[in-house]
């Protein structure tokens, strides 16, 4: 007999959460699962990957940070899966999700914390401790997440680590070439690469003024940051009062993201905080040899002189110095770093893996 199980989460937008909650949902075997997925908030591109996997999808469309009908809403739609496992994924998903759950009397509850969550207030943490109580596990894909809620007054024995899974990777189709054409670039650069929201988290500010220092020092290298948000128009006109659209462009959101992976030479990821980033995964299984910020989410994946580089918080010329030695003065070194990375993500973040740990925790709650 199969066992519903129903992941809530706010939207289906391309990120990080989202694209494992894809994933999973897809890849969960259908004899053992009958999966739902209902949307808090509202749907986006990812609901196709999910349809076309038989998933169902319903969206209750939550319209304010406080909504109560989308709360009664949600409560109605739980009422009528009727599911075995409820798992939550994300703040708002997390805290409307298991309410609703435990006030039906679901059996097992499972929560989903994605991220060191740096802007989450005393309020915040107030909420997810009293939610906490009524959780049977919190899902992970980070150490330093669950060692951050730790810290907040969360159960660390409540956290189960599952590192983030990626599909087997295929090889691009075009030539450096036509990647540097589709960019404007001219392919005889070096050229660094960011992927990610444009927001405060990313610290791109601090990579633009890395990207300028490179430029002082050799002339030859540029920054492309790829992705769209809320701060594009000030990062660009930050970008335009210290350096050149040679040195630093913006490439916004796009869908061949993959295809042009393999033609860069480094890979940089600044951020204040991070759960365990796809991007940085990504990007190590392209090869690219990476300079990441020190901080629990990326420690777990790179290993400081090994699988990559990690630079302070902030230091724009530590990550302007390891870019330089990399594809200047050491190559054989980003050679080697690169290969490391990859044969790291190649061995332990696959899908399988993500999917066979959650199908372990899910059997292990509902035979209880």
């Amino acid at each position: 007999m199969t066992q519903r199980i129903c992941h809530i989460i706010p939207t289906l937008v391309r990120g990080g959460a989202e694209k494992q909650l894809a994933l999973l949902a897809s890849g969960l075997p259908r004899d053992r699962f009958d999966v739902h997925v209902v949307v808090l908030t509202h749907d986006g591109p990812l609901r196709e990957t999910l349809e076309a996997a038989g998933i169902e999808v319903t969206v209750v469309g939550k319209r304010f940070k406080a909504d109560p009908s989308a709360y009664f809403r949600l409560k109605r739609t739980l009422k009528k899966l009727s599911p075995d496992l409820v798992h939550t994924w994300l703040f708002a998903a997390n805290s409307y999700g298991r309410a609703a759950a435990r006030s039906l009397g679901v059996r097992r509850i499972v929560a989903g914390e994605r991220c060191v969550d740096q802007w989450k207030t005393t309020r915040h943490f107030v909420i997810d401790r009293a939610l906490a109580k009524r959780t049977d596990a919190i899902v992970t894909n980070s150490s330093g997440v669950r060692d951050f809620y730790a810290a907040h007054g969360i159960d660390a024995d409540l956290f189960r680590v599952i590192p983030n899974g990626i599909p087997p990777r295929t090889a691009s189709t075009i030539t450096r070439e036509e990647a540097c054409q589709r960019l404007g670039i001219d392919p005889k650069r070096r050229l660094i690469v960011a992927v990610g929201r444009l927001w405060p988290q990313k610290r791109l500010r601090d990579l633009i003024w890395a990207a300028q220092l490179m430029e002082s020092a050799r002339n030859d290298s540029t920054f492309v940051i790829i992705g769209d948000g809320p701060q594009m128009g000030e990062l660009q006109r930050f970008r335009d009062s210290v350096t050149t659209g040679q040195a630093v462009t913006f490439a916004g959101a796009r869908d061949d993201v993959a295809e042009l992976l393999p033609h860069f030479d480094l890979f940089w990821i600044g951020s204040g905080y991070e759960g365990q980033s796809n991007a940085l995964i990504e990007a190590m299984q392209a090869g690219l040899p990476v300079v990441a910020s020190d901080i629990p989410g990326n420690r777990d994946l790179i290993e400081n002189g090994v699988t990559g580089m990690l630079a302070p918080v902030g230091e724009s010329a530590e990550f302007a110095k390891h870019a330089y030695q990399l594809l200047f003065t050491d190559t054989e070194r980003a050679a080697r770093l690169g290969q490391a990375g990859q044969e790291w993500i190649a061995s332990d973040f696959t899908v399988a893996q993500m999917i066979d740990r959650h199908v372990d925790l899910y059997g292990e709650l509902l035979d209880q």
